[in-house]
């Protein structure tokens, strides 16, 4: 694991500098690759993707959620994201995170939290999609999947390839409609591979896997090169589009995202909104170094090209410093 992902995983983790991110707004990149503070602005960014063909995925940012006012503002924002989803007509469904909605404060309570916000969701007819976080709430989340799948079927999950588990959990998950993506947690060597060729290997080992046995596959890259394969593969085992998708980040790869779009496969968005930006921000810079670049090439000049985590980090501590 490289120094880089390292630094910027640390950056992602600092609930000092996520709390001090909040006070500024969106800054040094992040409005990029973030929709907006607000509901509002949120769902005018999903109306001009759904414009040209392209569904999204809603994430309401929030990090290190340890109150349980904070958990009820959390659920409460859902709700009103679920209200503006079917109140817009807008193609889009709700990524959300157990630990926003209180799983380090008890199990009990993130239970009745997130089966507030999916039977709202089941009322409209939109998808719930759990995001699953670093190893040790992973457990926790399927718990809670397995429980609320006993009431309703508007509900799905992610995969995360680094893990050793992976394959297992997909195998037991594959009636469920899932996201796979290779993993962006810093994790020890015992859970997770950590050389980039292993976990790409397992990848594509799980995509292909869940399109030929799996309910829907949703393929999270921005690889252009594991996508050219799924397309291949996909072809070649005359799997239909209707079975999967592909994703990619906000702000990512924009004319790539139009191109799949066009060429007439499911193409969805994740479209995160928030103030509490930091750690996401952070964290999509330490999955890729390319996403250095990725950002840096759709926000500044040639004259003005920088390392945007590297500052963004750096500001941050400079500001908090000086406190």
């Amino acid at each position: 694991m490289s120094l880089t992902r390292d630094f910027f995983m640390m950056l992602s983790q600092n609930k000092v500098l996520n709390s001090g991110a909040k006070r500024w707004g969106l800054k040094l990149g992040a409005q990029s690759v973030v929709a907006g503070t607000n509901i509002k602005e949120m769902v005018e960014s999903v109306k001009e993707l759904n414009k040209v063909g392209i569904s999204v995925t809603i994430d309401n940012l929030g990090e290190f959620v340890f109150e349980k006012a904070e958990a009820t503002e959390a659920t409460n924002q859902i709700l009103g994201v679920i209200n503006a989803i079917h109140e817009n007509k807008l193609d889009a469904h709700i990524s959300l995170k157990p630990t926003q909605l209180g799983l380090d404060i008890e199990y009990g309570f993130c239970l009745e939290n997130l089966r507030e916000i999916v039977a709202k969701a089941y009322e409209y007819n939109i998808f719930i999609n759990f995001d699953m976080e670093d190893y040790g709430h992973l457990q926790p989340s399927f718990d809670i999947i397995d429980e609320l799948s006993k009431e309703y079927d508007n509900i799905g999950t992610v995969i995360q390839a680094y893990f050793y588990q992976s394959e297992e959990l997909l195998q037991k998950y594959e009636n469920y409609r899932l996201r796979i993506v290779k993993g962006a947690y810093k994790e020890p060597e015992n859970l997770a591979y950590q050389d980039k060729n292993d976990i790409d290997r397992n990848f594509i080992k799980l995509i292909e896997y869940h399109l030929m046995n799996g309910k829907f596959t949703s393929i999270a890259t921005h690889d252009h090169h594991i996508i050219d394969h799924v397309k291949k593969f996909a072809k070649k085992n005359n799997i239909p589009q209707e079975k999967f998708e592909f994703q990619m980040l906000y702000g990512f790869r924009k004319d790539l995202q139009l191109k799949l779009a066009k060429e007439g496969y499911n193409f969805c968005t994740y479209v995160p909104f928030g103030n509490d930006w930091y750690g996401y921000f952070m964290r999509r810079l330490a999955e890729r170094p390319q996403n250095l670049n990725l950002v840096a090439k759709q926000m500044f000049t040639k004259k003005t090209n920088m390392l945007i985590g590297l500052g963004a980090g750096a500001f941050l501590l400079g500001r908090l410093s000086k406190k």
